[in-house]
This record gives C-alpha cells, sequence and structure tokens, in this order.
C-alpha cells in the first residue's frame, strides 16, 4: 500500500474549504442560523488522532525488532487504513472548518468572536487528526525487502 499523496490531501482540503463556505452561505441565504461547529468536535477529533497513534506504535515495535509479539496481518491492514482514512478525514474537516471562518471573517457584519473560535478550533483539530494520521502511516511502514544475492 502506498502513502497518501499530498496532492490528494490538498484537494481533500480545498474541497472541504469549499463545502463549509457554500454550507454557510447557503444557510444565511435561507435565513437560517449558520453553522458554528461544537467544541466537542474538537475534543473528539483529538481523541481519536491520538488514539491512531497508539494503535500505530505496536506495529512499529514489532517492524523494528523491539517487541516480540508477534502482530496480526490483517489488525496491521487494519490500522494503516484507520491511518489513511483519519489522514483524508482530518483534511477534510479542516477545510470545512477553514471555510465557515472564512465565511464568519468575509461576511458585512463581523461575527461575534465566540462564533469565529469554534471554527478555528475545528480547524486546528483537523490538522491534528491529519498530522496523526500520516504518522501513523509511517510508522506503519515496512522497510524496503533486500535483494537476495545468490
Amino acid at each position: 500500500m502506498r502513502h497518501t499523496h499530498p496532492l490528494t490531501v490538498v484537494i481533500y482540503g480545498v474541497v472541504g474549504i469549499a463545502a463549509g463556505f457554500v454550507l454557510e452561505v447557503a444557510l444565511a441565504a435561507a435565513g437560517m442560523p449558520v453553522l458554528i461547529p461544537p467544541y466537542t468536535l474538537t475534543i473528539t477529533l483529538v481523541a481519536a488522532a491520538v488514539i491512531v497513534v497508539v494503535l500505530a506504535v505496536p506495529i512499529r515495535r514489532s517492524i523494528r525488532g523491539t517487541s516480540k509479539a508477534r502482530i496480526n496481518p490483517f489488525r496491521a491492514m487494519r490500522i494503516v487504513l484507520l491511518a489513511k482514512a483519519s489522514t483524508l478525514v482530518g483534511s477534510l474537516i479542516a477545510g470545512f472548518g477553514i471555510g465557515v471562518v472564512v465565511f464568519l471573517l468575509t461576511r458585512p457584519v463581523v461575527a461575534d468572536v465566540g462564533s469565529v473560535w469554534p471554527g478555528i478550533a475545528t480547524a486546528l483539530a483537523g490538522v491534528v487528526l491529519l498530522t496523526a494520521g500520516l504518522v501513523a502511516e509511517r510508522l506503519c511502514t515496512l522497510p524496503p525487502d533486500e535483494p537476495e544475492t545468490k
């Protein structure tokens, strides 16, 4: 399995920015209250980031040989997929938070500071999840095969 390509992460981030901004515009145009991400989303994303890295550490220990415990290859693959998904979701949510903040800051009537901080916190938590996913992917990487000499 290949590492997540940086262009994919950027595309997901741009899609998140567009989705956050367009959703806020649509809600405001319909006369409905705009979406302010709750702080519990931030806490949940950071907790998920910690869990992803903690799950990847035993695999890294097994790969490096510092642990004698044998790792089930299916478990290792699931953790790598979780790390890849965390990278993409973190990028999407970080973009969404940025889109919300951009909308709130570009309104003719400047939003209350209490409305902007949750968007910033969501964007930062998305970046934390993105980073944790990338770190976990790297922790689960097997070293390159050595060529056989005959």
